[in-house]
């Protein structure tokens, strides 16, 4: 079923080597439209860099990015960018001097009021509503919690009204209940804006719980990728991870 979804991304064996390292390994995934993909990996499997990649802010060694169609492998991220691809990062990054309404209002002007968008973009209000910072729309954004400052980006991403959403990260230094409030609010982007959403994460037990597909990487290799039932029953993926994080979907959090 799958297959017959239109493919917003298609990474063919993708490598980046950093002078003799190589950080990904001829890495290949494909992004169809509507999809919730999470990527996981022990530390220094290659996760960010990755990710860096497919954005346009890392440049490719070698292989192949086709988004929407188009060739963009060697362009930079306002081209991916422009073909409806947003992104957050492992530290957020807000205008700490400006409020958090002018903060989303910098996206829709970047690229968002440029393209349709459904009624929960519409405007800096329906965003901030959307992420649950309205109360806090005249605060400067560098008076905000971490974890504020993290909605506030997944917000400024929102606001450019991307097909695909990459998200680095995002529950990283968050309580478990904001882990959880994060988790749903990442179901509901992808219900509600039909976006396809593409989520980094270390806390693996969280993610295997939410999302439908699961793309493992270590030591710069795809590993796994499939359903998340059967990726934590791969005896790679055990092994990669020695048994510690790998738990039925369903289980506690980490």
């Amino acid at each position: 079923m799958a297959e017959a979804l239109p493919i917003l991304l298609d990474a063919r064996d993708v490598t980046v080597r950093f002078g003799g390292l190589t950080a990904v390994d001829a890495v290949s995934a494909r992004f169809h439209a509507g999809e919730l993909v999470g990527i996981i990996g022990p530390n220094g499997a290659g996760k960010t860099t990755f990710f860096n990649a497919i954005s346009g802010v890392t440049p490719v060694t070698s292989g192949q990015l086709i988004a929407n169609g188009q060739d963009l492998t060697g362009k930079g991220p306002h081209h991916f960018a422009a073909s409806g691809l947003a992104r957050t990062f492992q530290t957020p990054r807000v205008f700490a001097d400006m409020s958090v309404a002018a903060n989303i209002d910098f996206g829709l002007q970047f690229a968002g009021r440029r393209r349709k968008a459904p009624w929960l973009l519409r405007d800096e209000a329906s965003i901030l509503a959307l992420i649950g910072l309205s109360a806090q729309a005249d605060l400067p954004a560098g008076a905000t919690t971490p974890s504020q400052q993290r909605l506030l980006e997944i917000g400024m991403a929102l606001a450019t009204r991307p097909r695909l959403l990459l998200l680095d990260e995002v529950a990283a230094g968050l309580t478990e209940a904001e882990v959880e409030t994060m988790a749903h609010l990442i179901r509901r982007m992808r219900d509600e804006l039909d976006l396809t959403v593409v989520w980094i994460e270390h806390a693996v037990t969280t993610l295997l719980r939410h999302v439908e597909r699961v793309i493992v990487l270590h030591q710069g290799r795809k590993i796994a990728d499939g359903p998340p039932a059967e990726v934590v029953r791969n005896a790679e993926v055990i092994e990669a991870y020695l048994g510690d994080e790998m738990a039925e979907p369903g289980g506690g959090s980490t």
